[in-house]
Formats: C-alpha cells, sequence, structure tokens
C-alpha cells in the first residue's frame, strides 16, 4: 500500500477502506509518512469529505494511536462532558461536582486553552495550590474518594490527534467537520468514560457561527460515540452573547463559585441543571432528563455541589477555604468600568469581541508558550435584554497592566449594539441530540 495511492483515491472522490485508513493514521505517527503527504489528505479529506464510517474508523485509528485511560478501577457510572468551547464557558467548574453529588462519577481530563480565556485546567489552576498532574492510580483514587476529579490529559494521549491538529493548524484545514468530529470523539473516546455529553456551541462567540453547522457537527459526533460503544449526546447551545457575567480564569471560578452557593447568574445555572439532568439520565439515574434536573435543583439549593467542590479542591491540593472567602482568588490591581455610550437596550453582545477584549487584558494566550494573567478578564453588568442609561456601567475591565485595559476598552465598544428596539429573548438550548433522536 502506498500513501500517493490513498490520497490519489480520496482526492477523486473514493471512499477509503479500513485499513487504508489505518495505514495512513499509523504511518503518520510513527514518521513513515511526512507531513506533506499527510497535509495532501488532509485537503483532500476538506474538499471531498468522509462518511460516517470513515470518520468512525479515523477515529478509532487516532484512538489507538496512544494510551487510553482505564477507569475499570472506578466503582459506578463514569460520565464525562466536553464543550466545543465559548466565551465565558465555565460550566465543568459548576456541573462536575454537582453531578457528582446526585452520585455519578465525574472522571475528567482536560486541557489549557489558546485563544480568548484559558482551558478548564487554567481556570482551576487560579485556586491557591490546586494540581491538575496526577498519576493515573491517583486519579482513579479521587475519583473513587471524592466522586470527582478534573485532571490534565496524560502525555501520550491520542498522538495522532495531536500531530495532525498541528498540520490542520498550518494548512487552512481546521474547519473540517469529519477532521473537526474526529479530534474530539477520539480524546473523548480515549478518555475512557461510560457516557459523554456534549455541548456544542453555536453563535458569534463559538467555534460554529451556524446553527445548520453545529447539528451536522453533533449529529456526526453522537454517531461516532455510538457506532464505537458509547452512549453519547449531544446539546446545542447558544454562544451569541458570553455565558454567565464573568469571563476570565479566576473572575470565572468566583462565579461558578457563586452558582454553587445559589446566587449564579440565571443562564449559567439553567444550562448546568439541563446538561446535568442529561448527565443523570444517561448514567440511568432518572426517568427522563428533566426529572434529573428537578434533582439536581434540590442538591443546588442544599449546597450539596458546592460541599462536593471544596472537597474535589482539597483532594487536588487546592485551598478550600476559597469556596467561603472568594478574596482568596486572584485578583487584578487594575479595574476600571466600561460605560454606555447612549441610553436604550442592549440588543447585541457580540460574544467573540468580547473573548478577544478579554486576551488583550491578558486572560487567553495567542500561542502555546504565553502566559496567562490569572486575575485578568470582563465581568458584564449588562446583558442582552437589559434596559441601559447612558454612562451607565456596562462592563468591568479587569487586568494587571493598566495599558491593557485602553486597548481592551475598544476591542469592547466593538461588541455592544445598543438601540431602542424591542429584544427578543434568546433561546438558551437549541436541540438535543441523542442515539434515540
Amino acid at each position: 500500500m502506498r500513501a500517493y495511492d490513498v490520497i490519489l483515491k480520496k482526492r477523486n472522490g473514493g471512499e477509503l477502506t479500513s485499513e487504508e485508513i489505518g495505514f495512513m493514521v499509523n504511518g503518520y505517527v510513527e514518521d513513515r509518512i511526512p507531513d506533506y503527504q499527510m497535509s495532501a489528505l488532509a485537503m483532500a479529506i476538506y474538499f471531498q469529505g468522509l462518511n460516517e464510517r470513515e470518520t468512525t474508523d479515523l477515529t478509532r485509528f487516532m484512538v489507538e494511536s496512544g494510551d487510553q485511560v482505564d477507569l475499570s478501577g472506578i466503582q459506578g457510572f463514569k460520565a464525562d462532558k466536553h464543550s466545543t468551547g465559548g466565551v465565558g464557558d465555565k460550566t465543568t467548574l459548576v456541573l462536575a461536582p454537582l453531578v457528582a453529588a446526585a452520585g455519578v462519577k465525574v472522571a475528567k481530563m482536560s486541557g489549557r486553552g489558546l485563544g480568548h480565556t484559558g482551558g478548564t485546567l487554567d481556570k482551576l489552576q487560579s485556586i491557591p495550590g490546586f494540581s491538575v498532574e496526577f498519576t493515573p492510580q491517583e486519579f482513579v483514587d479521587i475519583v473513587n474518594r471524592v466522586g470527582v476529579a478534573v485532571v490534565g490529559q496524560t502525555g501520550n494521549l491520542v498522538p495522532a490527534d495531536k500531530k495532525l491538529y498541528a498540520l490542520r493548524d498550518v494548512t487552512a484545514t481546521v474547519d473540517s467537520l469529519p477532521l473537526i468530529a474526529s479530534s474530539v470523539m477520539s480524546k473523548k473516546i480515549a478518555a475512557g468514560a461510560d457516557a459523554i455529553l456534549l455541548d456544542v456551541k453555536v453563535g458569534s462567540g463559538a467555534f460554529m457561527k451556524r446553527l445548520e453547522d453545529a447539528v451536522a457537527l453533533a449529529r456526526l459526533m453522537v454517531n461516532i460515540g455510538s457506532r464505537l460503544g458509547r452512549n453519547t449526546r449531544a446539546v446545542i447551545t447558544n454562544m451569541d452573547q458570553p455565558l454567565g457575567r464573568s469571563v476570565g480564569n479566576a473572575l470565572e471560578v468566583r462565579e461558578a463559585i457563586e452558582t454553587l452557593q445559589g446566587r449564579g447568574p440565571e443562564d449559567l445555572t439553567e444550562l448546568c441543571l439541563i446538561l446535568g439532568g442529561h448527565m443523570l439520565h444517561q448514567a440511568g439515574r432518572c426517568k427522563v432528563p428533566e426529572e434529573g434536573k428537578k434533582y439536581l435543583e434540590k442538591l443546588l439549593d442544599r449546597g450539596d455541589g458546592l460541599a462536593k467542590l471544596k472537597e474535589m479542591i482539597a483532594a487536588q491540593k487546592g485551598l478550600p477555604e476559597v469556596v467561603h472567602n472568594l478574596e482568596l482568588l486572584p485578583q487584578a490591581p487594575c479595574q476600571e468600568e466600561f460605560r454606555s455610550p447612549a441610553e436604550g437596550v442592549v440588543e447585541k453582545i457580540n460574544a467573540e469581541a468580547v473573548g478577544l477584549a478579554a486576551m488583550i487584558l491578558g486572560a487567553g494566550r495567542e500561542t502555546k508558550e504565553s502566559s496567562i494573567d490569572l486575575s485578568a478578564g470582563i465581568v458584564l453588568h449588562k446583558k442582552v435584554g437589559d434596559a441601559v442609561a447612558k454612562d451607565e456601567v456596562l462592563a468591568v475591565l479587569h487586568s494587571s497592566e493598566r495599558w491593557r485595559i485602553e486597548a481592551a476598552r475598544e476591542k469592547l465598544r466593538e461588541a455592544y449594539i445598543i438601540s431602542n428596539q424591542e429584544v427578543k429573548p434568546q433561546p438558551l438550548i437549541y436541540e438535543v441530540i441523542s442515539e434515540e433522536n
């Protein structure tokens, strides 16, 4: 078998066999197939696509290219949740401990952020002392003891994805549905959970800008998971404005803790309860997701989710007192208000522009080598549909360096649209896609 023939076949619109896909993936990981030939195949896939069977085979070979996490030592049902990313998306910080408090084990491996803000690991590490580096056995022990742990990915988890993603990033082949789906699902399958819930974001602050694209991606990922023996479900959620009110690492941790205290933003609270209801349903803990949602509401009111977060922080060597004293989180020395230029109603907030403003403040990374200011970010005082007076505070900018605030202010001006038009409420959930649906 030759790489040239496989590339030619896909370039001409042919369907690749399982053996051909395995040959290319294994050959690339083992350095027998050079970058330029794998780039050619990625471009051929970008234009010709892959069918569902081909995409599933690609995912499977990517999973098998490296280590797979063995969670068999964890007692009980293991659930995992993945978000395709957005601005102010701190759902894991609320959802994981809350679902664990309901008796479902949450063994989650996360990554660091590149772009608008930090990833889940960066956010958690704004908690003093919090560690994300544990051996596989330590990871299993924490989940068995506490019910939840969020740690960094092992070094050899899905090496095929690491190599292929880096290649796609420099060859303009990132936005291909089969390549996106196989990248996401290979990591989730390798992470070993019994069930996978996918939070697929759509809107100005998401990778997927159009609803039809988000639906197509969600359906493909659910089908891949089902074909590979995992209980997989996708919820398509709104990212046309930031989720919650805080954007930035320590600021998002603060908001997540406030949400578990029962005083978080309505949209973040509701989304976490809905996603949690689906996770409980996948775990067989309720007959319908709505029943699981109501149960989680009771746990939230009782403070069980907050207590579980405190346990998780202590187990991962962090300072558990942070859940009762938010002043222990990093705080930016420079904080300035951003005021409304006009009276009216907030018609729109461009989530991507808010995310870019947060990155200018120091909350995100432009490159993998960039450092993050954990205290930096933005707190929104007004969201879509809110009435606002001229010169009223729209947001507060946080940074360790004052020059960044002026630069971020210019970007934030692009984000807010104030008008006198009536604004219809935005949906939080667009669609749920499961094996049955």
